[in-house]
């Protein structure tokens, strides 16, 4: 280890009693040598950013037990002087100091400081001063500062010992003792009878510099205490003349020296020893010239005093190298300063410590308060003339006289005022009579604006003397945005003990206060800046921005914003004590909240009144509360187990890890059998395994399943870390026995061969190392075994009941897992117990068969999981919410129909809305509570969810078409008459949503609406024989089993394939006349985007042509090809059910004379047809009525607000606009983008300003991202294993850099990402296609066509980001040199033999590269 820094990490690995240890440094991403030597010695730290107050942070976690230990540099400490003050004798504190190159003036600065203070120079000083340092804060019982040069090359000459630092500071011997002996408080070097002596406070190695023989120096080495005798001691007695010499390169702020002050203290004793001659110099270069003319001076009769020698100048402009994190921050905390912008187009905001201005100091909010009391002032003093001029001026132009009284009325009551420039023009026009010369003299003041400061969270950390208490304190109309950017889980392992600004700012009393996160909510943000603006008197939004680094990207500030939201750590909320309301005083928008402002809202009265109107706030609440209940309740089961245990045989306990739920129903299995052969059995999670528990048992099973690159399942890490770092854990009594579940090619890649079973296989050591006894050998099951890991299982079970000795003890055969297939069966038509578990309000969740029966009613249950560990580790369950599917034919939406879905996606979802790529929306973070009054309020526009999932027909698409009025009308209609005519009979859909008064209702008339609705879900049973009412299913059957697996429709119209009319288990492509009458449709079957990574026996598929049906036949034909489906799928196997199996099984012909035999007919031979492309074009288009319709580009389907985009504000009032006017209707695309459509000559002006207004104008982007597409992914959907939605726009822009070097800007490519191989986003059709495969890794597949006509294939598996682009930008390269005209890129890799065509489904997996496994 070598450098100053080295030197003093040397002495920390050896020094006992270590407590905290702390580096600073100037920004979050800008790493230091602090952090690098502290991680080569493998300790323990923390950083802390300079400007933020980190001794704050010192001050709070400091401890008299242990030593803390800081190392910073010089500066950090200057601006952290308030809280230096602040440490006492006896505080066990150490800091570690790098000084400024050549410049000591910091060290003499922090003199009064109630510390030791030593000096180091060269490398090995630093090292022997850091150890002097734990001696002296013995001996002294004070903090010390330890200043040292940092040298980074230099090598240490004599290393420390562990004996020897050990020895060194038990010994009772003077500090400077021992290897240290060279060592003194003041060191002595030059000439041996000098008449003058130079007496340096800085750089040691200077006194290198001297060759005469006439005068020498003194290099202090401990400031603090200032020992005069010392000094006295090394002081030559033959010393006439001292020249007190502090080193620093700055020009001086003060006409006398510092350091002149301790030696003017002791003049006595300097007189006594004849010294008559004191000068104070500073030595701005340490060179031999400048020290000569020191002497000199010194010699004078009449020296100069506080002369400087050397070259004097200011530091180079330190920033300069933090300009990219300086930016980066900017960048990322413009994300509230936009929205506060976006308020105030009209100029009237001012952010009173503006950056970038040239005053000193102006950036901080101290000033900012300053400026704001100044302009106060001047404004008071103009109010005073006004009002004067109002009452006694002789003014006579009345327009003047009401302008001024209307500004006086807006300037008392802190309000707009909109006609400025109006007033200015008529002050200059008059300003000739009396007095309005002097109120154009005060002109700025005139301008009413809306003052803001900006802060950091710095200012939390002292509140009594901060910035925050002057402005809280002076009650003025001042508004402060103060952006928090510490990261939850960073605060966690701070311990830091921040004030809560919100709480003291709401003590207060008359001050707004709001807690809000961008990422989280922008409607909130934009609400609380409103309710600030408008507060009289003083208001404070706290922000939250986290982020790592400064150049995080968005999407990391995104998880980390939800981390701490979810978990309660930044609660989101709205404190107006000025509310008429007693129930809008506190708002509180989020679910969670800290303990902290539980005790104060429960002391305001307030927490009955939230939980009242939040369920989910009040199951959080409840939760929290309730922990220590639960692990009562755990201890006395775990009592009562051992009770148990003497009643019955041998114990097993079977623990789980399980993502997919294979292992968990394993495990499950196990016990049950155990149990049969009369065992004791318990199964549970892994997590919920103590090990202290585990070391008690006597037979553990662990049954773990594999997730990402080899990593335990979400309910295994925690008890997998614990294990992991156990290092005093006996299992000697214990016995074990672990099965793994695996896949042997999941990672084809040799490098990656290590990842399978790697749970199973690291636990399985781990537990033998710790000395644990076999139970049975380790067991490994592999998905590519001929019966998948029943394979290996069937050899494992049997070894473990032999060495349980219950092999031979007879068991009754086990009931069949229950399936899906079961789970309809007895659903009493897809009832199942969904109405009960909505009102089980002990949960989020509803019961695992009942999330299988919402599905066919639209919904899915999810949970988020960005928050999943943080509320596990807080005891919470899941955050559960519920997505709702609108079943959409033709993807038509009126105004009306908009402005619903908007209103519910903020009172009930997550404020935003998704466009999926089946042309219909999505609404996600409906909690249980809120769930059926979403479900109504779509109903009550005429949408409903049923069968928008689930084993039946789903939305069927149809193109968006904008160019061809008369055709679209038409395919529209066969969409929606298809949709109907397959859509399910039973009436539990209107029963549990629709039935009967709701109180989420937002209008009694709601109900009129779907019961007086002639299609849509059935609303009545049928009655039969015997005067019974029942539910019928003419198409599904009624034994209630519906379709094997899901079944999807779609239509499109040549040339335009926007739909992806190959990838669905039926493709109708219309075939139109010269008259634009679609008279028929070829009809594709068979096609699918569902796999399992390295299952070869699943592949997607491309439909395939059974023939043409007229018009009329078409909703028969759909209809018999999804009964062939019904009575031919597998229901046995869901990896195998989908129709493509189904037609590759029976053969195509044989198939299509299946379909022929229910229809009655014959297919007619397929009509010529051609396709040129899948994409959206956008951008205005006329239709041949003279209507206009507009293609917006929503990247990746998100109708959302941000800072850059408010696009749902922006189509909410258009929205608004267009139901008021009874003009046009919007359309969705199964591109995931959407159309203003049918819009008139005398309204497309408006409408196009709207779209400038909310910069939904804009489609100058690549064409590689405006033909992009995802999935939703992360964090809602459960099957994820990677990013998709809110990743694939950072890569393309990474991919965009490269495209425009290339020329490739406009080149359109189909790009899609998805993150699991189910294919929502039908990747395995796209040119270049992303498949998530584990957190950050993805198969990456080329070759599609671009027409969606021709599947891709494998070229590279498992890659993470700087693979990909290390992949494809010399590919896109190559295509721009290389290409023939018009060749798309997918055709161009096929033609150089890049990749090989997939010809068919089932050749899928064929002719894959060897460098994709390899």
């Amino acid at each position: 280890m070598t450098g100053s820094v080295g030197g003093i990490v040397n002495v920390l690995t050896h020094v006992p009693n270590r407590g905290h240890i702390y580096t600073t440094k100037l920004s979050k991403g800008l790493s230091n040598n602090f952090s690098k030597a502290l991680d080569d010695a493998s300790i323990d730290y923390q950083s802390l950013v300079s400007n933020n107050d980190p001794f704050a942070l010192v001050i709070e976690t400091a401890s008299k037990n242990s030593i803390t230990t800081v190392l910073t540099d010089a500066e950090t400490l200057l601006f952290n002087v308030p809280f230096l003050n602040e440490f006492r004798s006896g505080d066990q504190l150490i800091v570690h100091a790098r000084l400024p190159k050549n410049d000591y003036s910091i060290v003499s600065a922090l003199k009064d400081l109630d510390f030791v203070i030593v000096l180091s120079s060269t490398v090995q000083e630093t090292q022997d001063i850091a150890l002097a340092s734990y001696k002296f804060l013995a001996q002294n019982n004070k903090p010390v500062l330890h200043f040292f040069n940092e040298d980074y090359s230099e090598a240490i000459v004599d290393h420390l010992s562990l004996d020897f630092v050990s020895s060194y500071l038990e010994s009772e011997q003077k500090t400077f003792a021992e290897k240290l002996s060279a060592y003194d408080y003041f060191e002595y070097s030059g000439a041996k009878n000098p008449t003058d002596v130079v007496v340096l406070l800085g750089d040691s190695g200077i006194s290198n510099l001297i060759h005469a023989e006439d005068y020498g120096t003194i290099n202090i080495r401990v400031f603090r205490p200032f020992d005069i005798q010392s000094f006295l001691d090394v002081l030559p007695s033959s010393t006439q003349r001292l020249a007190i010499v502090e080193q620093s390169p700055k020009k001086p702020f003060a006409q006398f020296q510092n350091l002149l002050l301790d030696f003017v203290g002791e003049i006595s004793q300097l007189l006594e020893r004849k010294i008559y001659t004191v000068v104070a110099s500073q030595l701005a270069s340490p060179d031999f010239r400048s020290l000569q003319l020191l002497v000199s001076n010194l010699r004078l009769s009449s020296p100069l005093q506080n002369e400087v020698f050397g070259i004097s100048s200011e530091f180079q402009d330190s920033s300069k190298h933090l300009q990219k994190y300086i930016t980066g921050a900017q960048t990322l905390e413009d994300a509230y300063l936009k929205i506060l912008r976006q308020l105030h187009t009209d100029g009237n905001l001012s952010i009173l410590n503006q950056q970038g201005t040239e005053t000193a100091g102006s950036s901080t909010p101290e000033f900012g308060f300053g400026r704001f009391l100044f302009e106060e002032e001047q404004r008071q003093s103009l109010v005073i003339q006004v009002h004067s001029i109002i009452k006694n001026s002789a003014v006579v132009n009345e327009e003047l006289i009401q302008l001024l009284t209307k500004w006086l009325v807006s300037a008392k009551s802190n309000s707009k005022f909109s006609d400025t420039e109006r007033l200015f023009q008529l002050l200059k026009e008059n300003s000739t009579l009396p007095d309005i010369d002097s109120l154009l003299q005060l002109e700025p003041s005139l301008h009413l604006k809306s003052s803001w400061l900006v802060g950091s969270d710095s200012w939390a950390y002292d509140l009594g003397n901060s910035g925050i208490h002057n402005v809280l304190a002076s009650h003025k109309n001042i508004n402060m945005l103060i952006i928090d950017s510490e990261p939850y889980g960073k605060v966690n392992a701070n311990g830091l003990k921040k004030k809560d600004i919100g709480l003291y700012a709401m003590n207060f009393g008359d001050a707004y206060v709001a807690s809000v996160s961008v990422y989280s909510s922008y409607t909130q943000v934009l609400q609380a800046f409103l309710e600030a603006e408008k507060h009289d008197g003083p208001s404070v939004v706290l922000a939250y921005l986290p982020y790592h680094s400064e150049t995080d990207s968005p999407l990391d500030v995104l998880k980390e914003s939800k981390r701490a939201v979810e978990t309660g750590a930044w609660p989101l909320y709205r404190y107006n004590p000025a509310a008429q309301s007693e129930d809008d005083i506190f708002k509180l928008d989020s679910s969670v909240i800290r303990r902290e402002l539980q005790s104060f809202l429960d002391r305001e009265n307030k927490l009955t009144i939230l939980a009242k109107k939040s369920p989910s706030f009040a199951r959080n609440l409840a939760s929290q509360n309730n922990r220590a209940k639960a692990q009562q309740r755990l201890k006395a089961k775990a009592a009562y187990d051992e009770l148990l245990e003497s009643l019955t045989g041998a114990s097993l306990t079977v623990a789980f890890a399980s993502d997919g739920g294979n292992a968990e129903s394993l495990a499950k299995r196990l016990a049950r059998r155990g149990t049969g052969r009369g065992l004791k059995t318990t199964v549970l999670s892994m997590d919920d395994l103590s090990l202290e528990d585990f070391a008690l048992e006597k037979n553990v099973v662990f049954i773990t399943s594999t997730s990402g690159q080899g990593e335990f399942p979400q309910n295994g890490k925690a008890f997998w870390d614990g294990i992991k770092n156990a290092a005093d854990l006996d299992l000697a009594s214990v016995k074990v026995s672990v099965f793994g579940l695996g896949d042997s090619l999941y990672w084809p890649r040799k490098q990656d061969a290590h990842y399978y079973n790697k749970p199973a296989t690291d636990l399985w050591k781990r537990l033998l190392f710790l000395g644990a006894q076999q139970l049975a050998p380790l067991g490994l099951g592999d998905d590519q075994a001929s019966d998948g890991f029943q394979t290996g299982y069937e050899d494992w079970e049997p070894a473990l009941w032999i060495s349980l000795g219950v092999d031979g003890t007879p068991t009754l055969d086990e009931p069949p897992p229950i399936t899906n297939e079961d789970m309809k069966r007895e659903s009493n038509f897809l009832r199942g117990t969904i109405a009960a578990g909505l009102q089980d309000t002990s949960t989020g969740a509803i019961s695992a068969s009942d999330q299988q029966m919402t599905k066919f009613h639209g919904i899915y249950m999810q949970d988020d999981r960005d928050v999943r560990d943080e509320r596990k580790s807080q005891g919470l369950e899941p955050a559960y919410a519920f997505m709702a599917r609108v079943r959409l034919p033709g993807g038509n939406v009126t105004p009306r129909q908009w402005i619903k879905l908007d209103e519910l996606a903020d009172v009930r979802g997550n404020g935003t809305m998704k466009i999926t790529t089946r042309a219909t929306f999505q609404l996600h973070g409906l909690v249980k509570h809120d769930l059926k009054a979403a479900i109504r309020g779509m109903n009550s526009v005429l949408m409903d969810t049923l069968a928008a999932c689930g084993d039946v027909n789903r939305n069927v698409m149809c193109s968006a078409l904008p160019g061809n009025a008369k055709v679209h009308a038409q395919i529209a209609k066969a969409a929606s008459d298809i949709s109907e005519h397959l859509l399910p009979q039973t009436t539990a859909y209107h029963e549990i949503w629709l039935e009967g008064e709701d109180e989420g209702d937002s209008s009694p008339k709601d109900r009129l609406v779907w019961e007086s609705r002639k299609e849509g879900p059935k609303k009545k049973k049928v009655l039969v024989a015997g005067n019974s009412l029942v539910d019928v299913e003419p198409l599904y059957g009624n034994d209630s089993l519906y379709l094997p697996r899901k079944f999807k429709i779609v239509i499109t119209v040549p040339p335009y394939n926007d739909v992806d009319v190959y990838a669905h288990d039926v493709g109708l492509i219309a075939i139109v006349d010269e008259s634009d009458v679609v008279i028929g449709f070829n009809v594709l079957a068979g096609g699918g985007m569902g796999t399992t990574h390295n299952n070869k026996k699943t592949y997607p598929r491309t439909g395939s042509m059974m023939g043409y049906c007229d018009y009329e036949d078409v909703n028969t034909v759909c209809e018999k090809i999804m009964l062939v489906q019904r009575d031919n799928g597998d229901r046995t196997n869901r990896k195998h059910a989908r129709l493509k199996y189904t037609v590759d099984d029976m053969g195509v012909d044989s198939f299509r004379s299946a379909v022929e035999q229910l229809w009655g007919k014959k297919f007619q031979p397929a009509k010529p047809f051609e396709i040129k492309s899948n994409i959206d074009y956008f951008g205005w288009v006329t239709d041949e009525t003279g209507l206009h319709h507009y293609t917006c580009f929503i990247e990746n389907g998100r109708i959302e607000d941000t800072p850059d985009s408010p696009h749902k504000t922006g189509l909410l009032e258009l929205a608004k606009y267009m139901m008021e006017n009874e003009v046009g209707e919007f359309r969705l695309t199964g591109n995931q983008h959407m159309l203003i459509s049918n819009i008139t000559d005398n309204h497309l002006q408006t409408v196009k300003q709207f779209l400038v207004d909310y910069k939904l104008d804009n489609t100058n982007y690549s064409a590689l991202r405006l033909s992009s597409a995802a999935c939703v992914a992360f964090p809602t959907c459960g099957l994820a294993m990677a990013e998709s939605e809110r990743y694939l726009p950072v890569l393309i822009s990474k991919i965009e850099e490269a495209l425009e070097e290339y020329g490739l800007r406009h080149d359109s490519v189909v790009m899609r990402m998805t993150g699991c191989p189910n294919g929502c986003a039908r990747p395995w059709l796209a040119e270049v296609a992303l498949v998530g495969k584990a957190y950050g890794a993805y198969n990456l597949l080329l070759g599609g066509g671009y027409h969606g006509q021709r599947l891709n294939k494998l070229y590279r598996s498992s890659i993470k980001e700087n693979e990909i682009l290390d992949i494809l930008r010399p590919l896109f390269k190559r295509w721009a040199l290389e290409r023939n005209e018009n060749e798309h890129f997918g055709d161009f890799l096929i033609r150089v033999g890049i990749i090989n065509p997939t010809t068919e489904g089932k050749y899928f997996h064929d002719d894959v590269p060897e460098e994709a496994i390899a």
